[in-house]
């Protein structure tokens, strides 16, 4: 059964979180991709305001195909995130509260997400059409030049993801590893 959380969210709602749970995520979420990301943490390092508050926020490392007539986007399924890892942590770090998008993380997007006891969610791959169906609206807030890899401020009703990376230093990417060689190995 999945745990649904609702807007706004909050360390207190992801702290109990753990790897391998599936969570509907309803609220405000935010997309961005590699050169979205190297632009946010230059504008912080300029000592410029990002284009959406970093604390508490979730971004969804997407780069959606166009709209089609009456709905507010096109599929949206997930990048692989390795391609943020080099920003994920100083977001992390200033209060960013989760990341959703396929594959493994480093080392120090782990730590980053234990220290900060943020969340790391993985969307399903191969499933955009359904994505898509869950956000309900969707704007286009920064970097409008980027195409599909501009910044947009989504609005998502039960939202499908599953924990990969927790609060409490869980993986499920190496725990699902460990289990699955232990049941072949017996």
């Amino acid at each position: 059964m999945a745990i649904t959380i609702k807007e706004p969210f909050t360390k207190d709602k992801f702290k109990d979180l753990r790897a391998g749970e599936s969570v509907l995520l309803t609220g405000t979420i935010y997309t961005a991709r590699d050169a979205a990301h190297k632009r946010i943490t230059e504008m912080i390092a300029r000592g410029e305001k990002p284009p959406f508050e970093i604390k508490d926020s979730i971004i969804y490392y997407v780069g959606p195909t166009p709209a089609k007539p009456g709905r507010p986007i096109g599929s949206a399924g997930p990048t692989t995130s390795y391609r943020m890892d080099a920003y994920a942590p100083e977001l992390l770090d200033l209060g960013q509260l989760g990341m959703i998008g396929k594959g493994q993380r480093s080392d120090e997007v782990m730590a980053a997400v234990v220290r900060n006891g943020a969340v790391y969610f993985a969307a399903i791959g191969g499933a955009a059409a359904l994505m898509a169906g869950c956000v309900k609206e969707a704007e286009v807030i920064a970097f409008d030049d980027l195409g599909a890899e501009a910044v947009r401020k989504l609005y998502v009703e039960d939202f499908p993801v599953t924990v990969v990376l927790d609060p409490a230093g869980g993986n499920l990417y190496k725990e699902g590893q460990e289990a699955y060689l232990a049941s072949v190995s017996e």
